[in-house]
């Protein structure tokens, strides 16, 4: 049997504006398992995002239980949150987040110098990373020297630099032309074939094509899962 690495059970988010109460998600029950290739599509203003804040530890539910790996972190402190953020996902999201004054090899390290880990450790890894994604020739280069796939490409080799338990994609070709784009979600398919868990956010069904497994939200709902 497949280990279970994030398990929802019945989660809500629900805002509050004054004295009015918006539910954003609704009784969200979902698991992924360990090596799964899945989207989740939805339109503009179904949850997905809150959806994505909650499964990548960026917020809390307001009802419900979130697991990740057996243990429920559904109400742990924020810095817990974030540490667990730190070692255990992988962030690819559409406007790559990288560091302008710093080169390629230094913005895919970067997650890992936060850590304190030694220097060496750090070139060691991105060096390799850097040639994972295809783009060793390019290490030295500045994010603004390099095309929106490349970019991408770094973003993708720094999320992988503490290994984690789960790639989590925000709309990763958002900003791309449809042949590079095309290019990336290859990319990130192969990287599931060696075994990486990818949950990959989109609002594109040529994009959620690419995953094995695709969960449509509607208005807060999960209205299938396949």
């Amino acid at each position: 049997m497949e280990e279970e690495i994030i398990k929802f059970e019945n989660v809500w988010k629900v805002y509050s504006i004054g004295k009015i109460k918006l539910p954003i998600l609704k009784g969200i029950t979902l698991s992924i398992k360990k090596g799964e290739c899945l989207s989740i599509i939805g339109p503009s203003g179904s949850g997905k995002t809150t959806l994505l804040n909650l499964i990548g530890c960026l917020d809390k539910p307001s009802e419900g239980k979130y697991f990740m790996e057996g243990e429920e972190i559904s109400s742990l402190s924020d810095d817990k949150l974030s540490e667990i953020r730190s070692r255990k996902i992988g962030f690819i999201f559409q406007s790559y987040n990288l560091i302008p004054q710093l080169t390629v090899l230094e913005n895919i390290g970067l997650p890992l110098f936060y850590q304190g880990i030694d220097e060496k450790i750090i070139k060691e890894k991105s060096l390799k990373l850097a040639e994972t994604v295809g783009l060793k020739h390019r290490i030295n280069h500045k994010p603004t020297e390099l095309s929106g796939g490349e970019q991408q490409r770094v973003a993708i080799a720094r999320a992988l630099i503490n290994d984690p338990i789960l790639i989590l994609a925000d709309e990763p070709t958002g900003n791309l032309d449809t042949k590079t784009g095309k290019e990336i979600m290859e990319l990130l398919v192969n990287l599931n074939k060696e075994g990486k868990t990818l949950l990959v956010i989109t609002h594109d069904m040529t994009i959620a094509s690419y995953t094995k497994k695709i969960v449509r939200i509607l208005d807060g709902k999960i209205i299938n899962d396949n």
